[in-house]
């Protein structure tokens, strides 16, 4: 903290959030030391139903292609 691309991510993110829910999780808190291991150097980084999506920034296609696909997999 503070995060200036998390919160740029975020932002990119905000006319989606009725689509998702977003997780944070903050990597430098003890119990999280295995995602800090494996993603110190590229936060952020995005995992959509628990699989790594993208990392540094919001690829906002890939994002909503990924997003659409899910949700037609679960009509």
């Amino acid at each position: 903290k503070p995060c200036p691309l998390c919160d740029e991510a975020k932002e990119v993110l905000e006319p989606h959030k009725k689509r998702f829910i977003l997780q944070e999780v903050d990597i430098t808190l003890p119990e999280n030391s295995s995602w800090y291991d494996k993603y110190k150097y590229d936060i952020p980084v995005f995992h959509l139903n628990g699989k790594f999506l993208m990392k540094h920034r919001v690829d906002i296609q890939k994002f909503e292609d990924q997003l659409t696909k899910l949700e037609l997999q679960n009509d």
